[in-house]
């Protein structure tokens, strides 16, 4: 069964840090472009941050860059999220998703393109 299940969420003040962890089961990670959303209530679901299989780029919204970074971790089957500089507008549901690639294929994007999901991870950023 494959699976992608995401961990490191909770509240933490305006200025702080998490890290995302998503880790997957059943399929090779290295595999697959991975990419970071996030859901505020009343909002619809935004592209964050995305890994390329393709060379390993990376790609951020412009409202995390410079906070975000993602990054994965072949011997741990994991991805991961690290935010620093947290606001309060980043406060949402985060997911990681996942779709396979060939070798050369296309660079990730930020686009609903991906046909994995996980469950998701409440982050909540507030004093």
């Amino acid at each position: 069964q494959l699976q992608l299940v995401e961990s490191g969420g909770g509240l933490v003040q305006p200025g702080g840090s998490l890290r995302l962890s998503c880790a997957a089961s059943g399929f090779t990670l290295d595999y697959y472009n991975i990419g970071w959303f996030r859901q505020a209530p009343g909002k619809e679901r935004e592209g964050v941050s995305c890994f390329s299989r393709r060379g390993g780029s990376t790609f951020y919204a412009d409202s995390v860059k410079g906070r975000f970074t993602i990054s994965r971790n072949d011997a741990k089957n994991t991805a991961y999220l690290q935010m620093n500089s947290l606001k309060p507008e980043d406060t949402a549901i985060y997911y990681c998703a996942a779709v396979r690639v060939v070798v050369g294929g296309q660079l990730c994007n930020l686009r609903n393109t991906y046909n994995y999901w996980g469950q998701g991870t409440q982050v909540t950023v507030s004093s």
